[in-house]
């Protein structure tokens, strides 16, 4: 193996290796601990478990929707025209992201209902933008003279898109997901005050009942998750990204 393939294969692991000794350390400060009844009631693999499986739950499925929403949307815009379609997708798309995270989630709640539903749709318009312009960016990046001559060789307009165009912008795009992906592993914490779950449950209940292992088990947990979907998603896009690029 060469030496550049080492340190590729090297640098790929040092996240995860970090993630893993960090939890380490917090399970062993854990252990030498004496837990309050209420301390106990939180710090158990069952409680734990359960957020873990909400943070994720609202943190995949509302990146999944923005893939989903996004990137064609941003197609759209790298097509068309019309200053006005572009304006008004991008206006409500620079809304969703210059508001305060918890704005956007008070006030979806506040304005519709409270729940998983409500942190879902909050989680999607916050996290909009950044796949949007990515996949603008990306496509209108791509050399005027590759598509020129697919075109010249008879291809159309939707051959050019998938077999040249977006190949092309894979790697933008995917950059604009990873983005996407972390902003929503932080946001996903704020789900708990409109009773959606999610790992800001124990913050929160750390914060209120003045329980600093508490507290600290929550932000260590979200912080160790952000960093290991920002790991997978930069393997992803090492994976997928077209060679020669």
């Amino acid at each position: 193996m060469s030496r550049t393939r080492r340190l590729f294969v090297w640098h790929r692991f040092i996240t995860p290796l970090i993630v893993v000794v960090v939890l380490g350390l917090l399970l062993l400060w854990l252990s030498s601990l004496q837990l309050d009844s209420i301390e106990q009631r939180t710090l158990n693999w069952d409680y734990i478990a359960l957020r873990v499986s909400e943070h994720l739950s609202l943190t995949v499925a509302a990146s999944a929707l923005v893939a989903v929403l996004a990137i064609p949307a941003g197609i759209l815009l790298s097509r068309t025209r019309s200053r006005v379609l572009r304006g008004t997708i991008l206006g409500i798309a620079n809304i969703g992201q210059a508001t305060p995270a918890v704005g956007v989630v008070i006030l979806l709640a506040i304005v519709w209902q409270t729940g998983y539903t409500t942190a879902l749709v909050a989680l999607v318009i916050y996290a909009f933008l950044p796949v949007l312009r990515n996949t603008m960016i990306g496509l209108q990046q791509v050399d005027a003279n590759v598509t020129e001559s697919a075109r010249g060789m008879g291809m159309t307009g939707g051959q050019v898109l998938w077999r040249i165009e977006l190949p092309l912008a894979v790697p933008v795009i995917l950059a604009g997901l990873r983005t996407s992906l972390v902003f929503c592993v932080g946001v996903a914490t704020i789900a708990t005050f409109i009773n959606a779950g999610g790992l800001g449950d124990m913050i929160v209940n750390g914060l209120k009942l003045q329980r600093f292992p508490v507290l600290v088990t929550g932000a260590v947990l979200v912080a160790c998750i952000a960093l290991l979907i920002d790991w997978l998603a930069a393997v992803a896009e090492d994976l997928l990204r077209p060679r020669g690029i």
